[in-house]
């Protein structure tokens, strides 16, 4: 709990060091807390689950969502298997599948083994690992997640990371998906930072099942990024995530949130409510 409210941070990289790419550290140091990589990590680049675990309560996060990649070019590997020893010590922890068609093959055969190790959601990451989200090569995966009930988290937003292919991000790529798995729970991550803000918001506003992950996208700024949408409207289909590593602060971030403009039950729902409806067997810790 934060301030009395629930906390779901649906957007956390707690990746071993060892995986990759010196970008990725260069990005967490930059727009992070260098220093709290340092108490959170062990000596051989692996967080620590009772510090991590003990980090996330004294932020007053109730349960985070932990995700894999499988960027080799871009970011490098960050393999499930790295998150399950973070998983196994607390259900504040959830594991967030990511799949790559570049490198599982059938997806969906890989997407259900993660799915088998405690996944609740599965993210995809065009813009990392160079695929065009309406790739039918994607579509099994898409089906598993829907027949399953997991929402498919889909990176909406520029990336500065060497190799990145922006244009991917572009969340037109996901009108096809959209028309033809109706009952999807899409989660935006990023909400189209960069150049798609708008197009992003008229994919949430216009679709019951599509929804805005707000990781990083610094809260203050968040009224002037979506200001042809009314973001006290917007609010009702947006889910706090930090972008850990990458943000100076989760409770920092979670109360920049509640400094805005929003009516009280749309906080709720920002900070808590929206995600426990879109991510389906989430509960608070200890419930």
């Amino acid at each position: 709990m934060l301030d009395g409210r629930p906390l779901v941070d649906v957007h956390l990289h707690a990746a071993r060091l060892p995986t990759l790419k010196p970008a990725w550290r260069t990005w967490a140091q930059d727009f992070g807390d260098g220093g709290l990589l340092d108490a959170v990590y062990a000596a051989d680049g692996t967080v620590d689950p009772a510090r991590f675990d003990a980090y996330l309560a004294g932020e007053g996060v109730d349960i985070a969502l932990l995700f894999a990649e499988y960027s080799p070019k871009v970011t490098g590997i960050q393999p499930v298997e790295d998150l399950l020893p973070l998983t196994a010590h607390s259900d504040r922890m959830r594991l967030v599948a990511n799949v790559n068609p570049h490198l599982h093959h059938p997806v969906e055969e890989e997407l259900a083994r993660q799915l088998d190790l405690g996944a609740v959601a599965c993210k995809v990451h065009p813009v990392h690992a160079g695929f065009p989200a309406n790739d039918r090569a994607m579509y099994p995966a898409y089906a598993l997640c829907q027949q399953a009930g997991i929402p498919l988290v889909v990176h909406c937003g520029t990336s500065t990371f060497p190799g990145s292919m922006n244009a991917y991000a572009d969340p037109i790529l996901l009108d096809d998906v959209l028309r033809d798995f109706r009952s999807l729970q899409v989660v935006l991550a990023h909400g189209g930072r960069g150049w798609w803000y708008d197009a992003a918001a008229f994919l949430a506003m216009a679709r019951e099942n599509v929804w805005i992950d707000l990781s990083g996208l610094p809260p203050q700024r968040l009224p002037a990024y979506y200001a042809r949408f009314d973001l006290r409207r917007l609010a009702a289909k947006c889910i706090f995530g930090s972008d850990w590593p990458g943000a100076p602060g989760i409770a920092a971030n979670a109360k920049a949130v509640a400094k805005l403009d929003l009516d009280p039950g749309d906080l709720r729902g920002v900070l808590g409510g929206n995600a426990l409806r879109v991510y389906h067997g989430l509960a608070p810790a200890g419930g």
